[in-house]
């Protein structure tokens, strides 16, 4: 195992407040919207399924996302300092594919962060009924490939901070931190 590090970033309520929704439709009705705190915690029930058109709109997501001015500001300084260092900065989000993607990457270049560098694993293209359950798939995807002596992830849901700190004993020789990131942006150390 090399001595390199992954630093896991969440995007809503993580790094930007976003107003974008995620409707839940039954028999093409939408019977209830949304926010994305909801999305990560909600279980369809039997002939539901969502609407992301909202949740995938580059356009909307420019329009509404307001930086979280402290995360962002990690964000920036830890991509720096893994970059110089050969480790890793990826995000993972429970969104799935966008609409336009140049737009949506260039808005996190017009906010300080090198793109070049750091991968959008979009999780809700894998399909699973939890964002948690899709996150989880994406942090195994890294942990298996031996590459990281140490793993950190922030995020604002607790579910999935959960989920990444349950991976511990599968991976014994990588440490792992986990930072609940609260509403203000101020951390919470989880596991």
């Amino acid at each position: 195992m090399s001595d390199k590090g992954l630093t896991i970033f969440d995007i809503d309520r993580t790094l930007f407040h976003s107003n974008a929704k995620v409707g839940v439709e039954n028999n093409g009705q939408v019977v209830k919207v949304l926010d994305d705190s909801e999305f990560n915690t909600y279980v369809l029930q039997e002939g539901e399924k969502y609407d992301y058109s909202e949740f995938r709109s580059s356009k909307v997501f420019e329009a509404t996302a307001k930086p979280i001015a402290s995360m962002l500001a990690k964000a920036q300084a830890i991509s720096e300092n893994a970059i110089a260092k050969g480790s890793k900065v990826i995000i993972v989000t429970a969104r799935s594919d966008m609409d336009d993607k140049e737009l949506f990457v260039s808005f996190f270049e017009k906010h300080g962060l090198d793109m070049a560098n750091i991968y959008i694993e979009r999780a809700g293209n894998i399909g699973l009924p939890t964002s948690a359950e899709n996150k989880t798939v994406v942090f195994r995807k890294y942990l298996d490939s031996g590459d990281y002596k140490r793993i950190r992830l922030f995020d604002d849901a607790i579910e999935n901070l959960r989920a990444f700190v349950a991976l511990k004993p599968e991976y014994p020789a990588t440490a792992f931190e986990g930072y609940l990131v609260r509403e203000d942006g101020n951390l919470e150390t989880i596991g």
